[in-house]
Formats: C-alpha cells, structure tokens, sequence
C-alpha cells in the first residue's frame, strides 16, 4: 500500500517558555531532505532525553486526526496546515490503529521502522495556548509514532510513502498506547510488550516495570 507524503517538517530549537527551548514549531521543507540515523537533516531537539535520538529519529502524525482536533479546538490556527503537533511527517490514509510496531517504511529512497508511540507532553498545550490538548491525546490515542532509520536516504514533499514489510502481528500503536498510558492495563498483555524486539527499549524497559 502506497499513501502521499502531504508534507515533509522541521525546526531549529527557540526560546519557548521562558529560558526552557522547543523545536516543536517545525516548518515544511522546501526541497529534499537527507534522512540519517537521527533524523532529518535541518531538524532538532531541544530536549534529547524525551525527544530525538536513534529510536526516536521522525516523528509522524496523522493528517487524518486535524479535521476531529479544528471541531474540538474550534478551528485552532494552527490546524489551518501541517506541524501543529511538531510532526515530521504527515500523511493521510493511516493511523494509529493501522500501524504496527515494527513497520517498515520506505521514505523517500530511506528506510525507516516503526518504534514507538509518541508520549504527548506539555509542550503542546502550551504551543496552542490552551490546557487539556495534552490530556486529550492521552485519553484519545491521537498520538502519532516514531521511527528508527534503518536506511538512510533522501524524501520530498509528495514523494511515496509505502510499507515494505509489516511489524509484529497485532501490536499496533492504538493498542500499544494504551496498554502504555491507561489504568489496569493487562500484566500479561503487557509482558508480552516488553517482549518485542522492535519496540524501543525505552518502551521495553517501561512495559517490564508496568508488569512489577
């Protein structure tokens, strides 16, 4: 199955609260973008130890959940285009409840693996000027995910995006998410989480403590 890259984003890290720094306001690429093993080229994280990162490289993030965010936040500015949730890709056709961890992608000429969720975090009610957005991804699971570059390579805007072998069977973000992120989550469930081998280890190591 092949879907269109609507847009290709990045950003420098900026002031954004005070002395703290963010690259969460990204910007669509111009042209071509190099994909290495921590990301694309022009792109940062202020923050490395919640960001960024081999497994942790490209953020994507459905274009799919914009028109359920304009009615909720009443057709927020920032939904106008891509990047309100400091996404690196964004395409329409898949969500979270089709992707698989372990997904391979290609991007461009690169290949990339679906690693993890996306932890939503403060960062984003603050760039909307508005409180509960963060709250809301957590309770919805409009989340998007994250890749590790197996491959590097180059992508453009409305290049194909087009998955070249799937992950484990029935591990996909949606229920991934919430087994991570909601109350009285299965242990059982869970130790099987911590058992994938394409899961982040960050994840891994969280699932396992989940499980006690």
């Amino acid at each position: 199955m092949a879907y269109r890259i609507e847009a290709i984003l990045t950003g420098r890290a900026v002031s954004f609260r005070g002395e703290e720094k963010s690259a969460i306001a990204k910007q669509p690429a111009p042209g071509p973008v190099s994909v290495g093993a921590m990301g694309l080229e022009g792109d940062e994280q202020a923050d490395r130890v919640h960001h960024g990162g081999t497994h942790m490289a490209v953020h994507h993030y459905p274009l799919d959940h914009y028109d359920g965010w304009r009615a909720e936040l009443d057709s927020h500015p920032l939904l106008a285009a891509p990047g309100a949730f400091g996404e690196n890709i964004s395409t329409l056709g898949l969500t979270e409840a089709d992707v698989l961890i372990g997904d391979r992608y290609r991007l461009g000429s690169a290949l990339v693996e679906v690693s993890q969720g996306r932890q939503p975090c403060w960062k984003i009610d603050h760039k909307f000027g508005a409180k509960g957005i963060t709250a809301s991804v957590l309770k919805s699971g409009r989340c998007g995910w994250y890749y590790r570059v197996l491959e590097p390579g180059v992508v453009t805007a409305g290049d194909s995006f087009v998955l070249e072998a799937a992950g484990h069977k029935g591990w996909s973000i949606a229920r991934v998410f919430a087994l991570m992120f909601h109350k009285g989550a299965d242990r059982s469930e869970l130790a099987e989480l911590a058992a994938l081998d394409a899961l982040s280890p960050e994840w891994r190591e969280r699932a396992m403590a989940k499980v006690g």
